[in-house]
């Protein structure tokens, strides 16, 4: 039943019950039932009329209402995304893109200078954040199957999406049972776990990847493992790590923990968050 046809019920139900009670009332009951009797008898009709089908027409209204305010919800927040998507693409990606073909450019003016490990730096780096990006925008023009907002699309799902995009080969184990996260939250932790995979396809040469996830509202872990090759020395401070820097400072800003073990054939990240 539609909407519309919901509000017109809740609207001719009384007023039909009404109509037939008074004339069946009058027609067939005036002999046996005295007028104040029957004037006590008909707001008790319309009670009972509105406690047992109205009530039920009330719920169907209100859930029809939630279905259309989430599907407008929807819309707005797929349009949100979209326009972002378009605006990182036109913007930032193609300033990128023109930065890329200047440093290119300098790269061959400097051949022989002695600069050549500089601009190959600036080169890695700029290839490094127009992969980012493209990602994001990737991610942003990611348009699920259900119809549901971004905000209800499980983490998992979109963490699926994820690895497919980074390392296909890694295995995903998810059992957050219970576990809810705000539109933002899922934004910051879908950062994290990309940066995680991406440093694993730039730096491990692994050959074997998990995604753990586990918790419950009190507590929760996301952790990413690899069997590489580790990194040396304190990773959050090498000068050529700064991704894992950044993830440590988002983390610290969501009032998440972070921690990062590292030793040859064993690295591991860890997000989560204890609630007090």
């Amino acid at each position: 039943m539609s909407y519309k046809q919901i509000k017109w019920m809740i609207l001719l139900i009384p007023t039909f019950t009404v109509g037939i009670w008074e004339y069946i009332r009058h027609q067939f009951l005036m002999p046996y039932l005295s007028m104040d009797a029957g004037n006590w008898l008909t707001p008790v009709i319309v009670y009972l009329v509105s406690v047992t089908l109205l009530s039920r027409l009330f719920r169907m209204l209100e859930g029809a209402r939630a279905a259309l305010e989430q599907e407008r919800a929807a819309k707005a927040a797929l349009e949100a995304r979209d326009q972002l998507a378009r605006e990182l693409h036109d913007g930032i990606s193609q300033s990128l893109f023109l930065l890329s073909v200047k440093t290119d450019k300098a790269g061959r003016s400097l051949a022989g200078s002695g600069h050549e490990h500089e601009i190959q730096e600036i080169q890695k780096t700029v290839h490094e954040v127009n992969t980012y990006v493209r990602q994001a925008i990737a991610q942003l023009r990611y348009v699920p199957s259900s119809t549901a907002a971004p905000e209800i699309i499980s983490l998992h799902a979109q963490v699926e999406v994820l690895v497919k995009e980074t390392v296909p080969g890694a295995q995903i184990h998810w059992d957050l049972s219970g576990v809810t996260f705000t539109a933002k939250e899922q934004v910051e932790l879908l950062a994290c776990i990309r940066e995680g995979l991406l440093n694993v396809r730039k730096h491990a040469q692994a050959t074997r990847v998990q995604i753990h996830a586990e918790g419950n509202p009190i507590a929760w872990f996301i952790y990413i493992q690899d069997n590489g090759n580790g990194l040396s020395g304190d990773p959050l401070h090498l000068k050529d790590r700064y991704g894992l820097r950044i993830t440590k400072e988002r983390a610290a800003e969501m009032g998440w923990s972070f921690t990062l073990d590292s030793r040859p054939g064993h690295t591991r990240m860890t997000i989560g968050k204890e609630h007090a």
